[in-house]
């Protein structure tokens, strides 16, 4: 697959001449009025860190130690084997599902928590092949994908006697023909931050005859997502980035409604039975989305998401990408104004409508250049081989946070 890193990109940011504009009296006055400013305060941030990579590990919501410790002590402690009824247990991921729903535009049963990502994604692309209709031969996977992801899309083209075939997201949607079966695409590149046209290659695929598997790790809580609205078929994410459930928070798997009855999973374990309790021999899978579960749900950590979700209460998701598009432009403008010319340039693209909730800036030394802003507070990430990545979460990133960074990041350069 192509070097992601060769996607089309925005212009290099260029630094300024003469005095900087006053960007710290600015980036207060954008905090003084950010509606979603209070919202900072449902999270247990560090003081004096400026966390930026909510696009790899959310921050910890504020309520999530106390509920954890009551599913520890109570519900586990003294309820014992009796919470998977009396404390809702069993129930817990299609329960989450329903709350996770409307942050990825989708109406109740359809969502279903559990199991990582990958494994997500191998139900739902094998699931799709078998929705496919007969005599297609192709899977199409964005070409710069997650390498997870293209993985998996070789071993479920294997079982399925697909052949893989890389496209650009840009113009993937020349690509599709009746021979198409499966359409594999990112809604936001995770190197870069571009985001893909998820409206325009639903409807084109669909046009096609193909069924679409979206990966929304980079898109779910940071901007518009609305599955049901653009006809999507399968769809799957994580739920600890944007979403802030914690380290290895269960994932999620969303089965449009139309293909409930005839969703084949792969991986048909008792807990996706129809009657997980009967114990039979043969498998029936049972009605709606949970026929995507299959083993043991891993409490601890569903049950800490379920918390994490309530740091969403009362927010909506369109004024959460208005305020990502205000900060990641602020951020471009503070590191134009601080960073000396050439230096670093952005591959993330400048128009809105192609950009997700992160910057990402290319520099010789990408390496130590973000071990030096986390040595002095600034916490971003890195991806081989030249890039800096800096995820801007909406609901605890400020713009005094943007403009502490890009200030950093030209101190570093000098």
């Amino acid at each position: 697959m192509s070097d992601p890193i060769d996607t089309p990109a925005a212009a290099p940011a260029k630094a300024t001449t003469g005095p900087a504009p006053d960007l710290r009296a600015r980036a207060a006055g954008l905090d003084a009025t950010d509606g979603l400013a209070g919202l900072r305060d449902r999270f247990a941030l560090p003081e004096g860190v400026v966390y930026l990579d909510g696009n790899s590990l959310g921050a910890l919501p504020a309520g999530v130690p106390d509920v954890l410790a009551d599913v520890a002590r109570r519900q586990w402690g003294e309820l014992l084997i009796r919470s998977w009824d009396e404390s809702a247990w069993w129930t817990a991921p299609e329960r989450i599902g329903d709350r996770l729903a409307p942050l990825v535009g989708a109406a109740p049963g359809q969502v279903v928590v559990g199991d990582s990502t990958s494994v997500n994604l191998f139900k739902a692309l094998v699931g799709a092949a078998r929705l496919a209709g007969p005599g297609r031969t192709r899977l199409l996977v964005d070409a710069a994908t997650f390498p997870t992801d293209g993985y998996i899309a070789e071993s479920a083209a294997r079982m399925t006697g697909l052949t893989v075939t890389p496209v650009d997201p840009s113009h993937a949607a020349a690509a599709f023909d009746a021979d198409t079966a499966v359409v594999l695409l990112n809604h936001v590149d995770y190197r870069t931050g571009r985001l893909h046209d998820l409206p325009a290659l639903t409807r084109a695929a669909r046009a096609a005859g193909a069924v679409t598997v979206w990966d929304l790790c980079h898109s779910a809580g940071a901007l518009p997502v609305d599955l049901d609205a653009h006809g999507v078929d399968l769809a799957v994410g994580c739920t600890y980035k944007y979403l802030n459930g914690g380290p290895g928070a269960p994932a999620y798997l969303y089965i449009a409604e139309r293909h409930q009855p005839d969703f084949d999973s792969p991986l048909p374990g008792w807990n996706g039975h129809a009657e997980p309790f009967a114990m039979t021999p043969g498998f029936v899978p049972a009605e709606g989305a949970r026929r995507g579960r299959v083993g043991t749900p891993d409490i601890l950590s569903m049950l800490a998401l379920e918390a994490a979700l309530d740091a969403w209460a009362g927010v909506g998701i369109a004024d959460v990408r208005a305020k990502s598009l205000a900060l990641t432009d602020f951020f471009l403008e503070c590191v134009a104004a601080y960073v000396p010319a050439g230096r670093v340039e952005s591959v993330t693209p400048a128009a809105h409508a192609e950009r997700g909730s992160q910057v990402s800036l290319r520099t010789d030394d990408a390496r130590a250049v973000m071990a030096e802003l986390v040595s002095r507070g600034v916490v971003g990430d890195f991806r081989a081989p030249d890039v800096l990545r800096f995820g801007f979460t909406p609901l605890y990133v400020g713009f005094a946070d943007a403009e502490r960074a890009a200030r950093t990041l030209g101190h570093i350069f000098g």
